[in-house]
């Protein structure tokens, strides 16, 4: 293939902004927010199902707290019933009354029982009130980080779409001064050459592959005519002669 040397060192030009542009992507891909984001959804997703779990735990102690309580209620208005019928002389049977007075005595320790168990329940919702309440408050940290983090990589991501942007502004008059049969060698190559197509020869070794260049070749590349297209004997890569090259 041959193509006017100057066609081949703006070849260059085209590598270097395709490279600053693969460079870009994947600074974007990089980004330490993608990884910081990934962290805290993971833990925004565990306290969000530890929190629910603290808020049933709360709920199921509530009911059991309003049992207790009604418990302690109903205890005390029968010992209050009892004892007014008692005061008013609505039972005057000795028996009964002995029966009345013992059943208080059962009372007043099931009174004593319930409200010891009611202070239980008290402290138990107390505690997984202060549990659910501090995993609400890890949430609401974690979602404030997060929307920090995600405008942090949306700036950076702005900033890198229209450096991005500029570089593909760069490359059109660039393509269009290239002969569509060197273009489509340098793509191809750029494709299979993990995005470097074209490579400059620099003091007797070529810059793709970082390899020297051993004299036969450099000897055949010195006798090349000017607008020869020469390729890398060891990478394939297109190599671009300049004053630097050390022919």
């Amino acid at each position: 293939m041959k193509a006017d040397p100057s066609a081949q060192v703006r070849l260059l030009d085209l590598q270097d902004l395709d490279s600053r542009a693969d460079q870009l992507r994947h600074q974007r891909h990089s980004l330490a927010e993608h990884a910081v984001l990934a962290d805290l959804s993971e833990r925004r997703a565990h306290l969000d199902g530890a929190l629910e779990d603290a808020r049933i735990a709360v709920s199921d102690l509530g009911e059991e707290q309003a049992k207790v309580d009604a418990d302690v209620e109903q205890a005390k208005a029968r010992r209050l019933r009892d004892q007014q019928r008692i005061d008013q002389g609505l039972v005057s049977n000795p028996k009964d009354i002995q029966s009345m007075q013992q059943e208080m005595v059962s009372l007043e320790r099931r009174i004593s029982s319930l409200e010891d168990d009611e202070i239980e329940v008290m402290e138990r919702v107390e505690e997984a009130q202060t549990g659910a309440n501090q995993l609400a408050a890890e949430l609401t940290e974690t979602d404030d980080k997060i929307a920090a983090a995600t405008a942090s990589r949306d700036q950076r991501q702005a900033e890198i779409d229209h450096e991005l942007a500029e570089v593909g502004a760069s490359r059109g008059p660039v393509v269009s001064e290239l002969p569509s049969d060197l273009l489509a060698l340098y793509e191809r190559l750029r494709e299979s050459k993990g995005g470097v197509g074209a490579a400059l020869l620099r003091a007797r070794q070529c810059s793709g592959c970082m390899l020297g260049i051993d004299n036969a070749e450099l000897a055949t590349i010195r006798a090349a005519a000017a607008d020869d297209v020469i390729r890398c004997e060891e990478c394939s890569r297109i190599l671009v002669r300049t004053s630097e090259s050390g022919l």
